[in-house]
């Protein structure tokens, strides 16, 4: 005799990848669909911008990567709305190429008692620092600068990040935009009239139709061979001093 339905054994049936999607919206993600974020999301403070970025902002817990022809291209004027939100606690500048002057950063409206610059004598010990501000979890911002990264060194870097509620941000040359990376957004910048084009090498979602010109108030576009000038972008002091530089 046959044993009776009560008595078999339940097997459980997979579930279709939409009725995943229906309980746990961020249990699937398809390349043809924006990424919904794990974590909080920053307004960029540019509209156009913000409907290209997956969650419409800068993601908070991942690797950010920006790839730059030269420091102060606009970069810091495309940043500057973001910090200014993520400023309720510290900002870390580490490496910047240049040194922060008080003044600039306060007529931003970004409160130099937020602001912390940190400068390492060696690549290897500015890493280890940047693990260790995502450790800490008390900075709601983190800009590193490097020329040089090792990709050991950028998949500690985006563990870290992932284990942390901090945005951050790696400015690097714009010539490693063809090396592997493992963060989550990658954007390379690149000057223009009145502002910064910026095109997605990599981000979770489908591929940008085209790079998007982002205009920058006053914003003084120059050559792309000429000296880098940031307009209005504060500049970062080296310790113990508030001589003027550009970021």
């Amino acid at each position: 005799m046959p044993p009776s339905s009560s008595s078999l054994p339940s097997i459980a049936v997979p579930a279709t990848a939409d009725a995943v999607v229906a309980r746990m919206p961020h249990a699937l993600w398809r390349a043809s669909q924006m990424a919904a974020p794990r974590a909080a999301v920053t307004a960029s403070g540019f509209a156009p911008l913000d409907r290209e970025l997956p969650g419409r902002g800068w993601p908070a817990s991942v690797l950010i990567d920006l790839l730059l022809p030269q420091p102060g291209i606009g970069e810091m004027q495309l940043l500057r709305p973001a910090l200014q939100r993520l400023a309720r606690r510290r900002v870390v500048l580490l490496q910047p190429p240049h040194a922060p002057h008080a003044a600039a950063w306060s007529a931003w409206g970004l409160p130099c008692e937020r602001l912390l610059w940190v400068r390492a004598a060696h690549g290897a010990d500015a890493l280890w620092s940047a693990e260790q501000i995502l450790r800490n979890g008390s900075c709601g911002a983190l800009l590193l600068w490097q020329t040089q990264i090792r990709a050991e060194a950028l998949r500690r870097l985006h563990l870290a990040a992932q284990g942390s509620d901090t945005t951050l941000w790696l400015l690097r040359p714009l010539a490693q935009a063809a090396d592997a990376s493992p963060a989550a957004l990658r954007l390379a910048l690149r000057p223009a009239p009145g502002g910064v084009r910026v095109e997605f090498v990599k981000r979770r979602g489908p591929p940008a139709a085209a790079p998007l010109l982002v205009p920058l108030p006053g914003f003084i576009s120059r050559n792309p061979d000429a000296a880098p000038v940031d307009g209005g972008a504060p500049a970062v002091a080296a310790a113990g001093s508030l001589a003027p530089a550009l970021v």
